[in-house]
């Protein structure tokens, strides 16, 4: 894959999140999060399932909506009940677990059906914009292709290139890798990793600590809808001050450690 494109810069901007909370009936999956992420910083958010860290990404582009607290991105206030929710969209390109990529188009129209849509771009700019994407992610050559030739990985690249097609400003990344086959992992974190390079902002839910340990400026530790520690990626993950985090890390970066009570 060609890795010609790590030196692109791009335009960044931050998130800013004060009280953060987000229930579903009787159950308080977030409760009272603050967080903020500098133009051009890559956070990862580590924790066990069901501490809230997607339910967090999807609060910051209104997937989900917050039952309350402020949330700023790119120059808007999401949480603004007149907020132009497309307008603010535009600035946040997301990537999920599942690649969510429409079957009956190419990998060519998948990267520029929201081009023509949504910002109203020339079928030639928007197909010159696609192109450009997919040589950015190794995939210049597969876009007559539909989504189920192509390998998990490749789907996953191609969900990238058309986030990046809308010029975001921001990316979320939900455990871009879970859905993948370990041999396909690296060649999206490899992107992942070019696009930090290049100044992205990048807000990152993932279980790849090597990539969160080499990769991002701080790490990000949720527990039960809390940030129970956060810091820079060596720190947290190399030496844990709380014993919450210590033991996720246990758990996750040596799958046979397992506490039994006597």
């Amino acid at each position: 894959m060609s890795d010609n494109n790590t030196q692109t810069t791009f335009k960044a901007s931050g998130v800013d999140i004060r009280g953060l909370h987000k229930s579903y009936g009787d159950n308080e999956v977030l409760k009272g999060i603050d967080l903020e992420v500098k133009p051009g910083e890559v956070v990862c958010l580590i924790g066990p399932s069901g501490s809230g860290k997607s339910t967090l990404l999807r609060c910051v582009n209104l997937l989900e909506q917050p039952n309350a607290g402020v949330i700023h991105v790119g120059g808007f206030d999401a949480t603004d009940l007149d907020v132009d929710l497309d307008k603010m969209r535009q600035k946040v390109g997301m990537v999920f677990q599942q690649f969510n990529l429409f079957p009956h188009l190419t990998v060519l129209q998948n990267c520029t059906v929201a081009q023509t849509k949504v910002l109203k771009r020339p079928a030639a700019q928007a197909k010159e914009t696609a192109q450009k994407n997919l040589n950015r992610v190794g995939l210049g050559d597969f876009g007559d292709r539909y989504p189920d030739q192509l390998s998990g990985g490749q789907q996953q690249r191609v969900a990238i290139a058309r986030a990046l097609s809308m010029d975001p400003t921001l990316m979320l990344f939900d455990e871009p890798t879970s859905a993948l086959d370990p041999e396909t992992v690296g060649e999206v974190l490899a992107i992942m990793r070019s696009l930090a390079k290049g100044g992205m902002t990048m807000l990152v839910v993932t279980h790849e600590m090597s990539f969160a340990k080499e990769v991002a400026d701080r790490v990000i530790f949720m527990d039960g809808g809390v940030v129970v520690e956060q810091g820079p990626a060596k720190e947290v993950i190399g030496n844990p001050q709380q014993p919450r985090t210590q033991d996720f890390l246990k758990r996750v970066l040596d799958p046979t450690h397992v506490e039994i009570a006597e």
